[in-house]
């Protein structure tokens, strides 16, 4: 499950039979059961991810995610925009931590890359999901760390093998990837624009994991994306203004 496959919003109970046949028929087509399903309240607030790593000394924070937009289209979520640093009040994003922090010693998470979604609502943090890995997708390549630019993957690595650095801190400035949705359920034709889209001063690599010929559906159904936009600057705010323009850039056919 990722990219917001088998999550379906429910608006009132009478819609929760057909919510959980239409999530089994899902399971199915991917060889699950589901026999299981978890109904929770949807919370609304901003949304946060939290991508850290948990050693000896406990949780270190690696960045705070933005998500400014919700996510939500119709009756599923997907995902679009993730920026960092987070514009979130400094007291806001301290408390941030400590419910991650919380979170995952209530787990018995001691040693690795987590990834914590939360939403914030004034004063109040809640948790969505805590994953015992690290950011999804190709989404990492939005981070490096230090003065030589060290890879996510490279801070997971030393983590396993006993020799994290904690000074290591993100380095300078703001980042963000886009998820290119996927607009309709289909065979994927092409995606137009990206010249276009590279021509942005922000944008600092495209990268299309999808081909024509693939068979790709927005989320519940789908699982995937069509590709990412990675863009670096100074300001979180010309990041995602950035990642914005390239979204009304691109033009993915699908029939």
């Amino acid at each position: 499950m990722s990219a917001g496959q088998w999550v379906i919003r429910v608006d009132h109970p009478g819609q929760l039979r057909q919510a959980i046949e239409r999530a089994r028929t899902i399971a199915s087509s991917e060889g699950s059961s589901a026999d299981r399903i978890v109904v929770e309240t949807l919370i609304h607030g901003d949304e946060i991810a939290l991508e850290g790593m948990v050693t000896d000394r406990g949780l270190t924070t690696l960045a705070i995610f933005d998500k400014p937009d919700p996510g939500l289209s119709g009756d599923g979520f997907q995902e679009t925009i993730l920026v960092t640093p987070s514009r979130q009040p400094p007291q806001t994003q301290t408390e941030i931590e400590r419910v991650a922090a919380q979170s995952i010693r209530a787990l018995g998470l001691t040693r690795g890359p987590v990834h914590v979604e939360m939403i914030v609502s004034g004063d109040r943090v809640d948790v969505i999901e805590v994953a015992a890995r690290s950011i999804g997708g190709l989404c990492s390549r939005s981070l490096d760390f230090g003065l030589m630019d060290t890879s996510l993957e490279t801070l997971i690595l030393r983590n396993a093998i006993g020799r994290d650095k904690p000074e290591l801190r993100r380095s300078g400035g703001a980042s963000g990837v886009l998820m290119i949705p996927i607009p309709s359920a289909g065979e994927l034709m092409s995606v137009a624009g990206l010249e276009r889209v590279r021509e942005i001063p922000e944008v600092s690599g495209v990268d299309i994991t999808a081909r024509p010929g693939d068979r790709l559906a927005p989320p519940p159904e789908g699982g995937r994306y069509v590709g990412f936009v990675f863009a670096r600057s100074q300001r979180p705010e010309d990041v995602e203004r950035a990642l914005r323009d390239a979204m009304k850039l691109i033009e993915v056919k699908i029939r």
